[in-house]
């Protein structure tokens, strides 16, 4: 008994003693100040992967991804991108789907995505003096930008533009509309454009998915989900083709922010009109969107208008009011221009420009 005791006090000497104290050199437990000094490399080691705020203002590690360090191009481009605002303009708000009969706005959105590639600033004329010989259309293009945008259909055709040759804006639009006969470069044709803008829209929150049944087959349809953006896109619409005075709503364009916000919005109506999309109670602005077409189909734009061409109409003073509501946009979209810089800076926004003028040259045919 006597024994069993002094095994166990031993025992517990042994665990209460330290290093220091244990002059028998028999094993031990491990020091207090060891098992703290463990835990606390335990501690650092695990918490060095996770986020946290630093105690010192120098000396730690911030993870992030390169891209979002990127400029704010975010900040001055609108959520929707032209092709969808157009495909939003088109769809049924309840049936979710596209006029059966419309057989332009897959040709219109091929257009639009070089459009929205020249005001991001990705692709420009090629400068070149001798282009000027040339209509618009025939003019050639380059990427100098190949960086992502972020839109998977902006995305494809700027790697396409990337590893091609050089080729002009109505061929570009040609080969991804699929027209043409050479069997060689069939494969830029762009192909479901309209269903995955309509799938993007979903992702963004403004339409949703439906199944519907037509006769024999089910077919997937989008109604619109959120109508306020709709309703903006109709607004822009209609501040821009149905104003009766001198002055330009801007607070029914995009935002302060949104970069050639004016150029913007003159150019979605045009290409709405241009894929039959626009609806019927918009009637009454078709005149002055054939308008609109005739003046920045041109470059410089409104170069018809400069050289003297007529107007809407002369005589009354509502058809005054409407050519002085032309002038002042034509005033807005060139206070844009020089609002870039000057010099080889304005020079560059041009042959960005040019590129917006030459697809609405395609779509004025």
């Amino acid at each position: 008994m006597a024994s069993a005791q002094s095994g166990l006090s031993r025992r517990r000497g042994g665990a209460a003693s330290s290093p220091a104290n244990n002059g028998s050199g028999g094993p031990t437990s491990p020091a207090l100040g060891s098992h703290q000094q463990g835990s606390s490399y335990l501690s650092s080691s695990t918490n060095s992967s996770r986020p946290t705020t630093p105690q010192q203002p120098t000396g730690h590690k911030v993870a992030y991804d390169e891209r979002d360090m990127e400029s704010g191009e975010d900040r001055i481009m609108p959520k929707l991108t032209l092709m969808e605002e157009v495909l939003l303009l088109g769809l049924k708000d309840k049936q979710g789907y596209l006029s059966f009969w419309n057989d332009n706005i897959s040709y219109t959105l091929r257009g639009c995505i070089i459009i929205e590639l020249a005001l991001r600033h990705r692709i420009a004329m090629v400068r070149d003096p001798n282009r000027r010989r040339f209509p618009l259309a025939d003019r050639y293009i380059e990427v100098i930008d190949d960086r992502l945008t972020g839109e998977v259909l902006l995305d494809e055709a700027l790697k396409m533009m990337k590893v091609s040759e050089r080729m002009s804006v109505g061929t570009w639009i040609d080969l991804m509309s699929g027209e043409t006969w050479n069997v060689m470069k069939i494969g830029y044709q762009l192909k479901q454009v309209r269903e995955r803008l309509a799938k993007g829209l979903v992702d963004k929150g403004v339409l949703r998915t439906e199944k519907r049944n037509f006769l024999l087959f089910d077919m997937a349809t989008h109604p619109v989900s959120d109508p306020t953006f709709k309703d903006d896109v109709l607004r822009r619409t209609l501040g821009l083709l149905t104003a009766r005075t001198a002055a330009v709503p801007t607070s029914n364009l995009y935002g302060e922010q949104v970069r050639y916000r004016t150029i913007r919005a003159v150019t979605m109506v045009c290409a709405a009109f241009a894929a039959n999309v626009l609806e019927n109670a918009l009637g009454g602005a078709f005149a002055k969107c054939d308008e609109l077409l005739a003046e920045y189909s041109q470059w410089p734009f409104g170069a018809v208008r400069g050289s003297g061409g007529a107007g809407i109409g002369t005589g009354t003073s509502a058809a005054a009011a409407e050519s002085a509501n032309l002038a002042e946009i034509n005033r807005l979209a060139r206070a844009e221009l020089g609002a870039e810089g000057s010099g080889e800076a304005q020079a560059q926004v041009e042959l960005h420009m040019e590129i917006v003028a030459a697809v609405l040259s395609v779509y004025s045919r």
